[in-house]
């Protein structure tokens, strides 16, 4: 019996096609039974319910949150994930959120709109920021939601918030609202 010939770059397979989609199969079978590793820091960020698993959450300022999440909902098709309060609420979209926070105004540098950045150790990413001329405007901090965060402003006035989960909390446990789909 003869071997069948090896493909090389753009020849076409000669070989029965039944053969060919079963070694395919059995193939994509094989890699589907390989666990799947964290290779990033990205994936050894933990899960709280009182955070989305975002990496980067905007937080975006408005005069009146309650109004704004209705319209970003309504308008934009996200969904409300969490309500604290009248201040604040975060929203899903796709894989993504987005937060909403009392203060009003929007755009600028001196605009109370910041971005949120997910980390897996807040004190060592600090420590990187000082050393590197941020300017940091709140300390590393743990907060009753289990986070711990700390914010910074960069050369261009932007403020940013890294924020490392500590613990997984339940909303309600701080006085948070979970919002049911």
């Amino acid at each position: 019996m003869r071997r069948p010939k090896r493909r090389t770059g753009g020849e076409f397979d000669r070989r029965n096609p039944r053969v060919v989609l079963r070694e395919w199969i059995a193939t994509r079978r094989r890699l589907a039974a390989v666990p799947l590793r964290a290779t990033t820091k990205e994936a050894a960020i933990r899960a709280n319910r009182s955070m989305p698993m975002s990496t980067v959450i905007p937080v975006l300022a408005y005069d009146d949150v309650e109004k704004a999440v209705d319209w970003l909902c309504d308008a934009f098709g996200f969904v409300e994930r969490l309500r604290i309060g009248s201040h604040r609420a975060q929203l899903r979209v796709g894989d993504g959120a987005v937060a909403v926070t009392g203060g009003g105004g929007a755009g600028g540098v001196d605009s109370p709109d910041s971005v949120m950045v997910r980390v897996d150790d807040v004190d060592t990413h600090h420590a990187r920021a000082s050393e590197r001329g941020a300017l940091i405007l709140g300390p590393p901090t743990d907060y009753p939601y289990g986070e711990r965060q700390y914010t910074a402003q960069d050369p261009g006035g932007h403020r940013w918030t890294f924020s490392q989960t500590i613990a997984d909390v339940a909303p309600e446990d701080w006085g948070g609202t979970s919002q049911t789909l």
